[in-house]
């Protein structure tokens, strides 16, 4: 008799803990052992994510001479470039116009200006890229960024 009680309390304990699987619990149950592998969409980029107006300053490269002395200030939509080139005297060029970005958000294109004219938006820095829109790599390629 006592074994009897025992099993019958045994059931009666195993069947009020069988409860019903959360949806959390349901999904990863079916997740586990198949081969797919869930997808995290990061919306964050350099457009929606970074402080990026405001003014850039440095001195690029150039194919002869010291380089060129360039600042860049971007607001809203709208950007401010002027050109010194080094060794070359005081006259300054400067130019104006808007930019756009690319469909990524971490690269902008200065309109009106003559390739190249991409640059690489990154936390307090603006990075030029080659006229194909890829950044410059190798010993020189600190050599293309632009500082806050």
């Amino acid at each position: 008799m006592k074994k009897g009680i025992v099993l019958l309390f045994s059931v009666v304990l195993f069947s009020c803990n069988n409860k019903p699987q959360q949806a959390g619990q349901a999904d990863s149950a079916v997740l586990q052992g198949s081969d797919t592998v869930p997808v995290v969409v990061d919306e964050h980029n350099a457009m929606n994510s970074l402080d990026y107006k405001g003014v850039y300053k440095g001195v690029l490269p150039t194919a002869s001479g010291s380089g060129m002395d360039v600042m860049i200030e971007l607001a809203d939509s709208t950007y401010n470039k002027k050109i010194l080139y080094v060794g070359k005297g005081d006259k300054a060029f400067y130019t104006k116009g808007s930019y756009s970005w690319n469909k990524e958000g971490n690269t902008i294109t200065l309109e009106g200006e003559e390739k190249p004219n991409q640059y690489f938006v990154g936390e307090n820095t603006l990075t030029q890229l080659d006229i194909d829109g890829n950044k410059i790599k190798g010993e020189i390629e600190e050599d293309y960024i632009l500082r806050k």
